[in-house]
């Protein structure tokens, strides 16, 4: 008679073991769900009630196709905005984890994990420590710089234009 023993986490869809890159993942997809679904939730719930969701209503259009048609190209801009600013967290987020020891295992490259490691050589590598840290933080500011120009750029309220 065998036993059948499973190492992880049975999550349903896929097993979700250890020292998998799948678990800083799923840790700062759970983290960061919040932060996305609550403003793109709102900008929803104020475009149910405007005339054109109650134009394609009485045309008789479907839920599903008033969200795919009507609903998510209004939604477009404040997810391409997201995109970005989360981005720039979710690295964050990795890195601190990885320097914690709870997320990307040392055979993957992780900029926590180099930080880590290069700490333990510091009175005599300094660079160890130097090298992932200043790219660390010129990658976050890049993609957050990014991210406020996309938010700039595509703000309809925003004052000044750059005329053509």
């Amino acid at each position: 008679m065998s036993v059948s023993r499973s190492d992880g986490r049975n999550l349903g869809l896929f097993t979700l073991h250890g020292n998998t890159l799948l678990v800083p993942a799923v840790v700062v997809g759970i983290v960061y769900i919040p932060y996305v679904a609550k403003p793109v939730r709102g900008q929803v719930l104020t475009l149910r009630e405007r005339e054109f969701i109650d134009a394609a209503r009485q045309q008789g259009l479907s839920n599903s196709r008033i969200m795919f048609t009507e609903v998510l190209p209004n939604l477009a801009s404040t997810i391409v905005v997201f995109v970005p600013l989360i981005l720039a967290n979710a690295i964050l987020l990795e890195a601190a984890l990885s320097y914690l020891g709870a997320g990307v295992q040392p055979p993957n490259p992780s900029w926590g994990t180099m930080i880590s490691d290069g700490i333990q050589t510091i009175p005599a590598a300094f660079h160890n420590v130097l090298a992932p840290g200043i790219m660390f933080v010129l990658t976050v500011l890049s993609i957050n710089v990014f991210g406020d120009g996309l938010r700039d750029a595509l703000d309809p309220r925003a004052k000044v234009r750059i005329a053509h």
